[in-house]
């Protein structure tokens, strides 16, 4: 069997208990990445990493809660010690508008200071504890984060949107400053997902029927008309943080059915 497109890599994962997290998790595992799963619910990130194992591949999990440096440190850290060295370092952990629909005017200062914390604290701590170790390591190194096609258009909850503008930024300037050690840097965006955890977590109606509902209703809205999924963006994720995206950095990606380039 040939060897896969990460083989021989260790990835993190932040966010990996669910949604875009585990499917990249997996599909980072499938192309031979060792890959520490790490997520503020530790069991899923547990059941994640069983998964992999299962799979036949290599995982740990790690609990993080992103918004805390010290926390994004040592999982960083935790990968490299258990597998030797580190290469990709997805932070893809965030959290949406509190209340789906919610205008600016609705969100409190709490609502507020956890968006930031977490959607722009933790791709900041991700992105600086990536860099550090990778130059420390020398050879390279690839960042990417996940950012949202409410970041690049006015769609979505505004605060939640500012702070996917933010991470667009922050990528673009650790692609710049990385450049010269090798560390590339991307970002993905996605655009509505309603199958995932992190939609319903917004307020999204559970229940299987009212989800398929809003699926159809955000397919709608996509010229291809098909809803995102997450696995839809680990296939993005495994390009932009494998070798065949080697002269690819600074970019925020959408993953989103054409819905930006209306």
């Amino acid at each position: 069997m040939p060897p896969g497109l990460l083989t021989g890599r260790t990835a993190v994962v932040t966010g990996a208990g669910s949604g875009v997290g585990r499917a990249s998790a997996l599909r980072f595992a499938e192309e031979g990445a060792r890959v520490l799963c790490a997520d503020i619910d530790l069991p899923t990130a547990e059941e994640t990493a069983a998964l992999i194992r299962k799979a036949g591949g290599t995982a740990a999990a790690a609990r993080c809660d992103v918004s805390r440096e010290e926390d994004v440190a040592a999982a960083l850290a935790a990968a490299a010690d258990r597998f030797g060295r580190l290469d990709i370092v997805f932070n893809n952990a965030g959290v949406p508008t509190p209340r789906l629909g919610a205008a600016l005017e609705d969100h409190t200062e709490d609502d507020f200071r956890r968006l930031v914390g977490i959607n722009l604290g933790g791709v900041f701590h991700g992105c600086k504890h990536a860099v550090v170790r990778f130059k420390q390591q020398g050879g390279g190194g690839v960042v990417l984060n996940t950012g949202s096609v409410a970041g690049l258009v006015a769609w979505g909850g505004s605060v939640y949107g500012a702070t996917k503008g933010a991470v667009h930024q922050l990528t673009r300037a650790v692609a710049i400053e990385g450049a010269p050690f090798g560390i590339r840097a991307n970002t993905i965006c996605p655009a509505g997902m309603p199958h995932t955890n992190f939609m319903t977590s917004g307020g999204l109606d559970a229940r299987p029927e009212s989800v398929e509902r809003a699926a159809q209703r955000i397919a709608a809205t996509h010229p291809l008309g098909r809803a995102i999924t997450a696995e839809d963006c680990a296939e993005a994720a495994v390009y932009l943080v494998s070798d065949r995206a080697a002269n690819v950095t600074g970019i925020a990606l959408p993953v989103d059915g054409g819905y930006v380039a209306r």
